[in-house]
């Protein structure tokens, strides 16, 4: 019997995370071999957005004067390394369409901890009925079906992708074996089929269905992302994305006449008003969200050569390459996990 191939890190999982730990662990030297179903997933649906100062409350983001740099510093070596850009940088334009956001507004613009992240109250200039909106900054979007499908194509150039659907049965804990390949570790970046996993499944995900369009138009815009509660994305002169619907309920990524009607309806709210609106595509999948809003990196409890890098939710774009940094940091030497799953092993794991 031929001797299996020996690798550093099995990944399973190709969205997000897994791709760009994917991606960190091979400029550190590391081998590897990424293996996926081949299926859409939630990370070439989402919007990719990133915007440092959210809720009603327009509070920043934790530890968003590490996180954004970071990302934005990951996005721009990948598009000089790919020779595409990924990242796309443009302001957003948030309603206040209330006293309350309207008071939070006025409070962010005086305090100097917010200067880099907000710049001015503005008229409305989209014939809105809201009389006024905040202008954001350090705001946009990754491209994220682009950049996940040019690091695809990476992997399978460099001999480290497979696709194929992974039993966890198949999985020989005791030598680390999958198929004819052995490894160190194997790390699971599988979104929400991380509920599915027997090994991690008793993490508490709070998984989230969302949905979101893509519309042509032919009004004139403003070359902002606008958010009213829902967002939307300008993509060119003649076409926009707009999202994303929250359903806790029906977890399945089958596009709903509810949620476009949803989507449709608060783009008619919000007073932006667009001439030819037609849909060019409507798009839905499962966000692997998490209790705390925390995502999930570290070992396993009982068995260390399991590790899982997961539930980044809504904040993928922004959180996710400052993160891979550290958890690799974490694994090539005695650094702590910059996230852990600790918190729950108390509860599932008692001594």
């Amino acid at each position: 019997m031929n001797k299996p191939k020996t690798h550093d890190y099995l990944i399973i999982g190709l969205g997000l995370a897994g791709s760009l730990l994917a991606w960190e662990l091979l400029q550190r030297g590391c081998t590897i071999m990424v293996v996926d179903n081949g299926l859409e997933n939630a990370s070439q649906v989402a919007a990719g957005l990133i915007n440092p100062v959210t809720g009603m409350r327009l509070v920043k983001s934790a530890d968003i004067e590490h996180l954004l740099p970071s990302a934005k510093r990951c996005y721009e070596q990948l598009s000089q390394f790919f020779s595409q850009d990924f990242y796309i940088e443009k302001p957003m334009l948030r309603q206040l369409d209330n006293e309350l956001l309207l008071a939070n507004a006025h409070k962010r613009l005086a305090d100097l901890a917010y200067k880099d992240y907000v710049k001015a109250i503005i008229p409305a200039d989209l014939n809105s009925a809201t009389p006024c909106y905040l202008e954001q900054q350090q705001t946009g979007y990754l491209q994220t079906r682009l950049l996940l499908s040019r690091l695809k194509q990476y992997f399978i150039e460099r001999g480290c992708y497979r696709q194929s659907a992974v039993n966890y049965q198949d999985i020989q804990l005791a030598a680390l074996r999958w198929q004819d390949i052995s490894f160190k570790k194997i790390i699971f970046c599988e979104g929400h089929h991380a509920t599915q996993n027997p090994n991690f499944s008793w993490l508490p995900f709070q998984l989230v269905k969302g949905e979101i369009l893509t519309l042509q138009h032919q009004s004139q815009l403003p070359d902002v992302i606008v958010n009213f509660g829902d967002w939307l994305i300008p993509l060119d002169k003649q076409r926009i994305r707009l999202g994303a619907s929250f359903d806790r309920e029906h977890l399945n990524s089958v596009p709903t006449l509810l949620a476009k009607n949803a989507l449709l309806q608060s783009l008619k709210h919000s007073g932006i008003h667009l001439s030819e609106l037609s849909i060019i595509d409507h798009q839905a999948n499962i966000r692997p969200c998490t209790l705390d809003k925390q995502p999930f990196i570290g070992e396993h409890p009982k068995l260390p050569q399991l590790l899982i890098f997961n539930g980044f939710g809504a904040k993928g774009s922004l959180q996710i390459p400052k993160l891979c940094q550290l958890f690799v940091d974490a694994l090539l030497t005695s650094n702590p996990y910059p996230s852990s799953i600790a918190r729950y092993y108390a509860t599932h794991f008692p001594h």
